[in-house]
C-alpha cells in the first residue's frame, strides 16, 4: 500500500525550530506557523481531533506543506510574522501594518524644527511615535512650544543665506516664541541645547531637561536678571506638573515594555504600555481575530512581535501576565508583586476597558455579530459541540403545594422569543414534587416537538442542581434524545454549572457573558412561571366563592369584587348593597347563598 502524499511530507519534516506554510489545490498559502518541533507541530494537525470547525476544514484543504528550519524558535516567531504579513494566508490571524498613527518629527537640518506628521521620510531626521492617542501629541507640542521658543518656518537655514541676510523675523519673533535664528539672534548651539532637551523629553526622561531648566533660571539670578529667571521659573513648574502627571510607578522603571491579554471566544485585545522612567509615554491595544484553536500564549506571542516591530521599540524587558518564548534580546518578566505588578494589572485594565468599550459599540452597531460572539462564548464555556442558537430554559413554579406549573422560555441568537414561550399544567403528579413535574414537562415538551417535526434546540437549561438535571435526562432517555440535545442545570445558591453525569459542577466567572445568558434564561423562566401561577391562584380564588353560585357568571363575579374589594366583605354585605351594584334578582340569589 502507497503512502499519502501528506504522510510522505510529513515523514520528511525534522525535530528542528521552523516555519511552516499550509497550501491548498491551487498552489495558494493557506496558514503559516511556527513550531519549537516541526514534526511533532505540523504531524498534530493530522493525529489530533479538532473542537473547532474552521480548524477541520483547513486540514481537508491542505495538500502540500513546505518548511523553513532556522536556528532557534525565536528566529522561527519572527519569520513567522513577517511571512504573514507578506501572505496574509486566509486561516491566520492578520496583522496589518497601520500607517496612519501620528509621529512627531526632529527634523535633519540647521535649526531643527520639531512637528507632527504621518509620513515617515528616510532622510536622517529624528522621529518618536507613533502615537496611538493623537491628544498625546497634541498636549506634547504645546507643552514643548511652551517651554522652547524654536522656529516654525520652512526656511533653509544655511550658513550662506543667512549671511546674505535672505530673511526678516516673523511675527512669532515678536510674540516671543522664536529667537529669530533666520536673521543670525540665535546661534546654533543654543539652539541646539533645546533640541537636547525636547529629545530627552520626548524619550520620557524629563530630569534632564528639568536640570537644564534648573541651571539656566540659577544662572539668570546670578546675573541678577529677575525677570528671565522668574520665567524660566514658570517653565521648570509646568515642567513639574506634567512629569507628576506622567510618573505613575517608580521612577527607576526604564525602558520597559508592558504586555498583557484579555480574550473571548472569537477575539483576543492585547495592551501595550511603553514605559520610560516611570512614565508611560505610549499605550496600544491590538485587537485579534481569532482564527483556530489559538491559545492566550500563543497569541500574546504574535501579538508582541508585532508591536515590537510596529512602533520601533527598544526595550529590552517586557513585562508579562505570564511566560511566553520571546525574540532574542527581549528578556521576558512575570512579577508576582511591586510596582511591576502593579503595570502589568494597569495593562490588563486598559485591554479590558477596551474589550467593554468595543462590545459596547458592537451591541449597538452590529448586534447580529454581538449575537454571534456571544453563542461562540457560551459554546466554548460550556464545551459544546455546536453553536446554541436556540436555547430552552425550564423551571417549575408550584408555591405551597398547590396549583403545580412550569415554564419553558425560549432564546433565539441570546435573545428571548416570548413567542415560543410555552406554560405548561401539571397533570400526572400529585403534590409537590419537584423532579417528577420537571420529568414530565422535558417529555411533554419535546414528545410534542418530535411529532410536528419542529426543531429542536442545542442547548436545554434546568433551573435546580443535580436533582432536577436528572429527571429532564430520564425524558430525554425516554424520547431517544439523550446526547442528542446538550442539557445543563444551575444551581440557585453558587450558581454552578451542573452537566450529565458528571458531580464536579463548574464554575463560570461571575462577569462571564455566558453565565450572564444563562441567569437572564433561568430568571425569565422562574418570572414567566410565577406570574402564570399567580394567575391561576387569583382565578382559583374568585373561583370558588362566586362562581360555584349556579347563575352567577364571570362578569358579575368581577363588579361585586370591584365594589365590596374581597369575597369576605360580599359575604357580609346586605341585600340593598347587593342590589345597588348587580340588581335584584341576582342580589336575592348571592345573599341567600351566603345567608
Amino acid at each position: 500500500m502507497t503512502e499519502s502524499p501528506i504522510s510522505v511530507q510529513l515523514s520528511a519534516l525534522p525535530e528542528k525550530p521552523g516555519v511552516y506554510q499550509f497550501y491548498d489545490k491551487v498552489g495558494k498559502i493557506i496558514y503559516i506557523g511556527k513550531a519549537k518541533n516541526l514534526k511533532k507541530r505540523v504531524s498534530s494537525y493530522f493525529t489530533l481531533t479538532h473542537e473547532v470547525a474552521k480548524t477541520r476544514l483547513l486540514v481537508k484543504k491542505i495538500v502540500e506543506i513546505k518548511h523553513l528550519v532556522v536556528p532557534t524558535e525565536s528566529d522561527a516567531l519572527l519569520l513567522e510574522n513577517n511571512l504573514i504579513k507578506k501572505y496574509q494566508p486566509r486561516y491566520n490571524i492578520l496583522l496589518k501594518d497601520d500607517k496612519s498613527f501620528p509621529w512627531i518629527c526632529i527634523k535633519k537640518e540647521r535649526f531643527p524644527r520639531v512637528f507632527l506628521t504621518r509620513r515617515l521620510v528616510k532622510d536622517g531626521s529624528e522621529y518618536f511615535g507613533p502615537y496611538t492617542n493623537k491628544k498625546m501629541v497634541k498636549v506634547l507640542l504645546e507643552l514643548l512650544k511652551g517651554l522652547f521658543p524654536l522656529r516654525t518656518c520652512n526656511y533653509d537655514l544655511s550658513y550662506e543665506k543667512i549671511a546674505q541676510e535672505k530673511y526678516k523675523a516673523c511675527l512669532e519673533y515678536h510674540l516671543g516664541n522664536c529667537k529669530a535664528p533666520c536673521e543670525n539672534l540665535q546661534t546654533e548651539t543654543d539652539y541646539n541645547k533645546d533640541i537636547a532637551a525636547i529629545r530627552h523629553i520626548l524619550k520620557g526622561n524629563l530630569s534632564v531637561a528639568m536640570k537644564y531648566f534648573k541651571e539656566e533660571m540659577e544662572g539668570f539670578a546670578a546675573s541678577e536678571a529677575f525677570e528671565k529667571a522668574q520665567q524660566v521659573k514658570e517653565k521648570l513648574e509646568v515642567l513639574a506638573t506634567y512629569q507628576a502627571k506622567s510618573t505613575i510607578v517608580n521612577p527607576k522603571i526604564n525602558n520597559v515594555d508592558v504586555f498583557s491579554i484579555v480574550s473571548d471566544a472569537t477575539h483576543a485585545y492585547v495592551n501595550f504600555l511603553e514605559v520610560s522612567h516611570g512614565a508611560i509615554i505610549r499605550s496600544h491595544t491590538l485587537e485579534m481575530k481569532k482564527q483556530l484553536e489559538e491559545s492566550d500564549p500563543e497569541l500574546l506571542q504574535l501579538a508582541v512581535v508585532e508591536i515590537k516591530n510596529r512602533f520601533a521599540s527598544i526595550s529590552k524587558e517586557a513585562l508579562l501576565p505570564f511566560k511566553i518564548s520571546l525574540p532574542e534580546g527581549l528578556k521576558p518578566t512575570v512579577p508576582v508583586l511591586g510596582d511591576k505588578l502593579k503595570l502589568v494589572e494597569l495593562s490588563q485594565r486598559n485591554a479590558k476597558y477596551y474589550r467593554q468599550d468595543k462590545l459596547s459599540q458592537m451591541r449597538m452597531v452590529d448586534p447580529e455579530r454581538h449575537s454571534k460572539r456571544i453563542i461562540a462564548q457560551i459554546q466554548e464555556d460550556l464545551r459544546l459541540s455546536q453553536p446554541p442558537t436556540h436555547i430552552e430554559c425550564f423551571d417549575n413554579s408550584n408555591i405551597q403545594g398547590t396549583h403545580p406549573v412550569a415554564a419553558c422560555v425560549v432564546f433565539i441568537n441570546a435573545k428571548p422569543n416570548k413567542k415560543m414561550y410555552r406554560h405548561f399544567h401539571i397533570k400526572t403528579v400529585e403534590g409537590p414534587d419537584d423532579f417528577a413535574s420537571m420529568e414530565e414537562v422535558v417529555y411533554r415538551r419535546y414528545k410534542r416537538l418530535l411529532e410536528e417535526g419542529a426543531s429542536l434546540p442545542q442547548l436545554i437549561v434546568i433551573d435546580g442542581g443535580k436533582g432536577q438535571l436528572s429527571s429532564a435526562l430520564v425524558a430525554l432517555e425516554q424520547l431517544n434524545l439523550r446526547g442528542k440535545i446538550a442539557i445543563v442545570g444551575i444551581a440557585k445558591r453558587l450558581e454552578e454549572i451542573y452537566f450529565p453525569d458528571d458531580p464536579i459542577p463548574l464554575y463560570l466567572d461571575k462577569k462571564s457573558e455566558s453565565l450572564k445568558v444563562i441567569q437572564q434564561l433561568r430568571n425569565e423562566a422562574h418570572r414567566f412561571g410565577i406570574t402564570f401561577h399567580r394567575n391561576l391562584r387569583s382565578k382559583d380564588a374568585i373561583h370558588s366563592e362566586l362562581d360555584d353560585i349556579k347563575g352567577i357568571g364571570e362578569k358579575t363575579a368581577t363588579d361585586l369584587l370591584k365594589a365590596f374589594k374581597s369575597v369576605s366583605e360580599i359575604k357580609l354585605a346586605s341585600l340593598d348593597a347587593l342590589i345597588g351594584v348587580v340588581g335584584p334578582s341576582k342580589a336575592k340569589i348571592i345573599y341567600e347563598y351566603f345567608h
